[in-house]
């Protein structure tokens, strides 16, 4: 996957700021603030997390497809909160070739 589709969703997001409620989902959540951002990012994970214990023939599209909304539910939370994607992208990429048992020393 490549990097720019994620700096796209987020510049969507942004604009999606300046949009009304009626005509964007995005706009909606933005406008109902914190809690109810946080609540679809929770609503998303335990989705996600059903999907991954199913024993359904369908198991890998499920897991792709709750992946998706969280990793979109999770964007619409950074931008809430000011943070550019490109700044997670980044710090994803201050990790590679560093141990996961190093990264976590280090906090």
């Amino acid at each position: 996957m490549k990097k720019d589709i994620i700096l796209e969703i987020a510049a969507i997001l942004e604009k999606r700021k300046g949009s009304s409620a009626d005509s964007s989902y995005t706009k909606s959540l933005f406008d109902k603030g914190l809690k109810e951002i946080l609540s679809k990012v929770s609503e998303e994970s335990e989705e996600l997390i059903e999907a991954a214990v199913s024993q359904e023939e369908n198991k890998k599209k499920k897991l792709i497809h709750e992946t998706a909304d969280l990793w979109f539910h999770t964007m619409v939370l950074l931008s809430h909160e000011g943070i550019n994607a490109e700044e997670v992208l980044d710090e994803l990429e201050t990790r590679f070739g560093v141990s996961g048992l190093d990264e976590k020393a280090s906090r």
